[in-house]
């Protein structure tokens, strides 16, 4: 299974947005985190599956996430 990183921003509106680094335009907005996260899987689908149509290359993931913590 191919896992790529996902990045969920909480927008001032209460909304949320969220973008997949290595696949570029690769977005989604929705009500809640839960609808963000659906809405992006589908996305995620979607474009890799334009991009196979299409005879594109299909981005391997390589964005790495990692939380760094600072004392308050």
């Amino acid at each position: 299974m191919t896992q790529y990183a996902i990045v969920i921003e909480r927008g001032e509106d209460g909304g949320y947005g969220a973008f997949v680094p290595d696949l570029p335009g690769c977005v989604a907005v929705g009500k809640t985190e839960a609808d963000v996260r659906r809405l992006l899987r589908e996305a995620i689908a979607l474009q890799i599956a334009a991009m196979r149509e299409d005879g594109e290359p299909v981005p391997e993931p390589t964005t790495q996430v990692e939380y760094i913590g600072l004392a308050s």
